[in-house]
Parts: C-alpha cells; sequence; structure tokens
C-alpha cells in the first residue's frame, strides 16, 4: 500500500521550503557559535591553525579524518598509485606473453604487492603476526564446523580487544613510524574478519576445501587491508577468479567521475571544517547549554551527517581502486538522512552484509519469527560491540539498537493485527503514508539519539534528549517533530519514484478485437465474469 501512495504536489512542495528554512536557521546558529567562541578553553585544545590565506583555523577533533587526509595522505597516495601501477605493469607483462594468463595470476599479483608493501610498512614480524592467524583460522576450518570456526574467530578477535593480549601482540611491531598502531590494529581486526568469512565458505564447500593460497590472495589485497571495506570470500574469489575483464560501456568514466566526485567531497568538508565546528562543540558542556534548541539538535544531525561523508568518502576512495581492479565492492553506507527504520542504520556496509549473511540472516531465517529475530539481533549487535571494542558506550549503543530493531518488528505485528488492518485497508492511501511518516518521525529521532551515543558521548546525547523532548516541549518539539515529519515525506516520495522506475507496471498487450458472436444470455454472463482473471496492475497495487 506505501509504494503506489503519492501526495498532492503542493505538499512536497510546501515540506521543501520548510526543511530548507530548518537547515538554514540551525546551520546559521551553529556557525554563530564557532565564531564566537573560538577563544574557548576546549577550542584551544581541538582547534589548530589552518590555511593561512583564511585566516580560520581547522578543526581537528576527528582523528580519523586528520590521520586519512593530513598525516596518512601522502602514505595512502603512494601506497594505492603503486598498487594501481604494479598491477597495470603485470598485466601488460603477462599481455605480451600470454593472454590466458591474465585471469589466471591476477589475483596472485595483488597478492603480492600486498605482502610487499605490508612488510615495508609494518616490518616481518607483523607480517609473521598475520600469517600466524590466518594458518589458525585455515587449520580450523578444515574441521568444517561453523560453532567452532566462530569461536575460535571471535576469541583471536577478542585478542585484539582486551589487555593484556594487545600489548602482548603489539610487542612484535616496533619502530617510531608515527601510523605504525593504527596500522596495527586495523590490518589485524579485518584479518580476522577475513579470515573468518574464508573459514566459513569452507564450511560450506561440499566438494574438497579452499586452498590456503586463496585465503592468502584475499587477506592481502592491499586496498582492502588495513581499513575494509569487507567483502565475503565468496564474492572476492568469483570476482577475482572471473576470465572476462571486459568493461562495460561508460564503465572508465563512471570510475573517472566517482574519483573526482570524492574529491571535490574533500575540498568542501575541508571548507566546512575550517567555519563550522561541529566536532568541537560537542565537547564542551558549558556551552551547550547556553546555545539554542534549534542549535543543539542540529549540531546533533550535523554530527551523523559528518560521519556519513567521512565513511562514504573513505570507503569511496578505496572502492574507486578496487573497481579499476574489476572487483564489485560493497557500497557505501545509507546516508542517515534516509534512515527512519533500524533494519538499515549501517554506517559500514561490509561489516553490514558479514554479519547480516553468517550471524543475522543465518540465526532470523525469514524473520517472521519474534523469539529467533531477537537471538539473531542480539547475536549480531554482540559480535558489533565486539568488534568496536567493549565498552559501556558501545554496550549501551547495541542495546538500545537491538531494542529499536525488535521493537519494530512487534509493532509490525500488532499492526497486522484486528481491528487495525481493516482499518488501514479503508482509508486512502495517501493518508495511510501520513500516518506512517508520523511514526516513522519518532522514529527518526530515536536512530539520531542512539547513534549520537556512539559518535560523542553520553552527556551529549543526554542533553539533545532533555532539550528535544522535555526543556523544549512543547514549542521546539513540535516544531523539530514538524520538520522532521516533512523530511520522511520526501524521503518517502523519492522512494517512491525509485520503486517505479525498479520496478515499473508493466504494460498490458491490447485486447484481441472479439469475433462477432451470439447475444449471450444473462446465465452465461455471470459464468464468464467469475472465471475472468484478476488484473495484475491492481494485484500489484494492493
Amino acid at each position: 500500500m506505501g509504494v503506489k501512495a503519492a501526495l498532492p504536489r503542493y505538499e512536497l512542495y510546501c515540506y521543501n521550503v520548510v526543511l530548507c528554512m530548518a537547515m538554514l536557521w540551525a546551520a546559521r546558529w551553529i556557525f554563530d557559535v564557532s565564531s564566537s567562541n573560538s577563544n574557548r578553553k576546549t577550542f584551544k585544545t581541538s582547534v589548530q591553525p589552518g590555511w593561512y590565506y583564511s585566516g580560520r583555523k581547522i578543526d581537528t577533533a576527528d582523528v580519523e579524518w586528520m590521520m586519512w587526509f593530513s598525516t596518512f595522505r601522502e602514505h595512502i597516495i603512494f601506497a594505492l598509485s603503486g598498487h594501481v601501477i604494479f598491477a597495470k605493469i603485470c598485466s601488460l607483462l603477462m599481455l605480451i606473453l600470454s593472454c590466458s594468463l591474465i585471469p589466471q595470476y591476477r589475483s596472485l599479483v595483488f597478492m603480492v604487492y600486498g605482502m610487499l608493501a605490508v612488510f615495508t610498512s609494518m616490518g616481518w614480524a607483523y607480517v609473521t603476526l598475520i600469517l600466524s592467524h590466518c594458518v589458525l583460522l585455515y587449520s580450523i576450518s578444515l574441521v568444517k564446523l561453523r560453532w567452532l570456526c566462530f569461536v575460535a574467530g571471535l576469541t583471536t578477535l577478542a585478542t585484539f580487544k582486551m589487555e593484556p593480549f594487545i600489548s602482548w601482540q603489539a610487542g612484535f611491531v616496533t619502530g617510531n613510524f608515527e601510523l605504525r598502531p593504527l596500522l596495527f590494529y586495523g590490518g589485524c581486526g579485518f584479518t580476522i574478519m577475513r579470515s573468518m568469512s574464508f573459514a566459513l565458505e569452507n564450511c560450506e564447500k561440499k566438494d574438497g576445501n579452499y586452498s590456503i593460497l586463496e585465503l592468502l590472495k584475499y587477506n592481502f589485497y592491499l586496498p582492502f587491508f588495513y581499513f575494509g571495506p569487507i567483502m565475503t570470500f565468496d564474492k572476492f574469489y568469483i570476482q577475482a577468479n572471473n576470465p572476462n575483464l571486459t568493461r562495460k560501456d561508460g564503465e572508465m568514466w563512471n570510475i573517472s567521475l566517482q574519483g573526482l566526485l570524492h574529491l571535490g567531497v574533500i575540498m568542501i568538508v575541508a571548507v566546512l571544517l575550517h567555519f563550522m565546528y561541529i566536532l568541537t562543540i560537542p565537547n564542551d558542556m558549558k556551552l551547550l547549554k547556553n546555545i539554542s534548541d534549534w542549535a543543539l539538535v542540529g549540531l546533533a544531525y550535523l554530527n551523523l551527517v559528518y560521519d556519513w561523508v567521512k565513511a562514504a568518502v573513505m570507503f569511496g576512495v578505496i572502492n574507486t581502486i578496487s573497481r579499476l581492479d574489476h572487483l564489485d565492492p560493497p557500497k557505501p553506507p545509507k546516508c542517515i538522512t534516509m534512515l527512519y527504520v533500524f533494519s538499515e542504520t549501517h554506517f559500514d556496509r561490509g561489516i553490514n552484509d558479514f554479519l547480516c549473511k553468517y550471524v543475522y540472516n543465518y540465526l532470523g531465517g525469514k524473520h517472521d519469527n519474534v523469539l529467533d529475530e531477537l537471538i539473531a539481533s542480539l547475536c549480531t549487535f554482540g559480535i558489533a560491540a565486539l568488534w568496536l571494542g567493549p565498552g559501556w558506550v558501545v554496550f549501551i549503543w547495541a542495546f538500545l539498537n537491538c531494542f529499536g530493531r525488535n521493537f519494530e518488528l512487534w509493532t509490525a505485528k500488532f499492526f497486522t493485527m484486528e481491528p487495525f488492518i481493516s482499518i488501514e485497508m479503508a482509508i486512502s492511501e495517501s493518508m495511510s503514508r501520513r500516518i506512517r511518516a508520523v511514526f516513522n518521525t519518532f522514529n527518526f529521532w530515536t536512530i539520531v539519539l542512539y547513534n549520537v551515543l556512539a559518535l560523542n558521548s553520553l552527556e551529549f546525547a543526554n542533553l539533545v534528549a532533555k532539550r528535544l523532548l522535555l526543556k523544549g516541549f512543547p514549542f521546539t518539539t513540535i516544531t523539530v517533530m514538524f520538520v522532521t515529519y516533512c523530511l520522511i515525506q520526501l524521503i518517502k516520495e523519492r522512494e517512491r519514484r525509485q520503486a517505479l522506475i525498479d520496478d515499473p507496471d508493466p504494460i498490458p498487450p491490447p485486447a484481441p478485437a472479439p469475433a462477432p458472436t451470439a447475444a449471450p444470455t444473462p446465465t452465461d454472463a455471470a459464468a464468464a465474469a467469475a472465471t475472468q482473471p484478476v488484473d495484475p496492475n491492481k494485484q500489484k497495487a494492493e
């Protein structure tokens, strides 16, 4: 009933106007706060000198962004450029020698360069540590017991999240390289997840086993090695050994356009970090208590938007390189603005695909049983909490998101009972969409508050919730909810149009001209109407 539901056009125009005015208003407040408080103590610690000609300082509160596009910029450009050049040279040599060798040894070339790059940056002790984890999980996968692979993989992953195992393994890597600790944890964590994927796929293989060489090819593919995303082994194996290396028309143009788009987004974010300190402001609780409700709510929302942009750009840069290698990497995360249901909230689609394939869908089945869904979601968020690193904030985040996901299922099942189903069938499709958007509005801010907790702090999330629901009631609460309602309706309209593009209604063939026959009797007409097939377009709309 939701795909076909369309609102009057004047409503959508009004929603666009309201949304634009609200965003400009909130952005103005945040810009004023950023400009007038740049000399505060909190700002002095996380705001550093930026572009000289701009006269503005840059927000350096996000260590990950600063690492990627300041400290690590030269290293990643050098490493990824070397990967592309090395792979191209080897492909040309193979093309000169024998065309049939290109698909067969392509993944082997990637593995050799990846191991050389890891050895050069981290040393032989780190490579040996990675190989030991790969051999361990490969040996366990030969037993072909899924539960044993899970126990071994999660136990190994826990050794990089808990003391004293962290310090003991980190002691194998020595040196003064500035990024070495970060590369250590990134490479080890993703290695464990990739090895688990290999082991679980090997358990599903009915005839024989995959060789350990396939695991090494899979793990030491350099663009994915340190920072992901995770591509499950079954997809990587098929794509890396694909003999057909031809490209579709316009594919290289799309790859080039994607690379330029990411470069443009990086420049825009760099400009915004000089003028809107949306990452530093949440750390100053005294300042937050004195700003307006609109500025506080807009700040919470923009923090999530920024985190999505960061994930989309970082994974997008790597995905562009992998697409040059004829791979189809995981898609970038869905924008937080487009999320109003818990079932789609993920910022790392690679981890999400991994958990859905091996945990959530495996335990949840068809996701129509409440108990199975609860067990599947608890196990899924439990592994996600271990991946992020055990801590009280992570546990609270996992519990709240797990509860929200199951509460959606309980609510959906409750409203499929009588008399709700009869009421929905009696009202129009547009009215049904409006009612659903009201519920999705509260869901949207629940998702925002839950994820602000993980990105910032418990104090900031608590302050936003109090100002939005208690202190700002009724004016701020009603106004923010109405603006969010307008946003949800615009999102639903976009999804409706995209659904009609992806699955258009089939054009029915023209009816043949009826042959001249005698006039039917009333009995014959009634019998023909009873056996008349149902129009498929009508079925789809219902």
